[in-house]
């Protein structure tokens, strides 16, 4: 069983809309600490559901893939994304236009609430 912050992650991280990223640090803001970024990925890594948690849609600040072997290979994550309409520049999110937005936030914020 997971601790009741990596469960709160993995229940924010459910939340993030289709087409859409959250930075690790937004992730750890919704879990109840925004000083936890590095914990969420942590936590991403040992993701119990992959088909489940869409833990792909979790970006660096700078819109960055992980890179990590967490998705099968340094390209998967981006792939996935991209088939969810994201589009990269450079390399990266188009944090602008993909991030999840304050009201994104808010409603994530509210339904994790309910959820509890």
């Amino acid at each position: 069983m997971h601790s009741p912050i990596v469960q709160t992650i993995y229940k924010a991280v459910k939340l993030i809309p289709r087409g859409k990223v959250a930075t690790y640090s937004q992730v750890a803001a919704l879990a109840g600490n925004c000083n936890l970024r590095r914990f969420v990925g942590y936590a991403l890594h040992e993701n119990p559901e992959p088909g489940v948690i869409p833990c792909h849609r979790v970006v660096n600040a700078k819109g960055f893939c992980s890179g990590s072997f967490v998705f099968g290979g340094p390209s998967v994550q981006e792939e996935k994304l991209e088939a969810e309409g994201v589009v990269f520049t450079d390399g990266h999110v188009d944090m602008k236009k993909f991030c999840i937005n304050e009201d994104d936030f808010e409603r994530i914020r509210i339904d994790l609430i309910t959820l509890q």
